[in-house]
């Protein structure tokens, strides 16, 4: 499976935690690999069950970094979809060292044009801009 499309589930997946509590996400994760819309191959499936277990555990932390970035926005006050995106984002930018930088950047912008509101990309990109700045990448 592609790489884009890896973390296009976990965006799924990271957005669908914030409806649901993290004692059903579990649950949750497996249901979406089950349906149509989340198939994936055997090691595709570890991978996104993986990530998205690992980024849900680091939320408190990545929101206080994209809040220091997001120009006086808190992050309840985001869009959920942007938020997200976001999320994966900064982590893949800080704690994954598998991911170039530059490509965790043009991803997040992608999915911002593709999933967000209007202008998702430009923001997006200014925040992440912001945190890859200020951590030397």
């Amino acid at each position: 499976m592609k790489r884009s499309l890896i973390r296009e589930h976990i965006f799924v997946l990271i957005f669908m935690s914030e409806f649901n509590s993290p004692q059903d996400m579990p649950e949750e994760i497996r249901l979406y690999l089950d349906s149509p819309e989340g198939r994936a191959d055997e090691a595709s499936r570890a991978e996104i069950e993986e990530k998205t277990g690992k980024i849900l555990g680091l939320i408190p932390q990545i929101d206080i970094i994209i809040e220091k970035h997001s120009d006086k926005w808190s992050v309840s006050r985001m869009g959920k979809v942007e938020l997200s995106i976001l999320r994966l984002a900064v982590y893949e930018l800080l704690y994954d060292d598998a991911v170039p930088e530059k490509v965790a950047i043009n991803e997040a912008v992608e999915l911002a044009k593709k999933y967000g509101q209007d202008n998702a990309g430009k923001y997006v990109n200014g925040v992440l801009a912001g945190i890859a700045k200020e951590n030397g990448i």
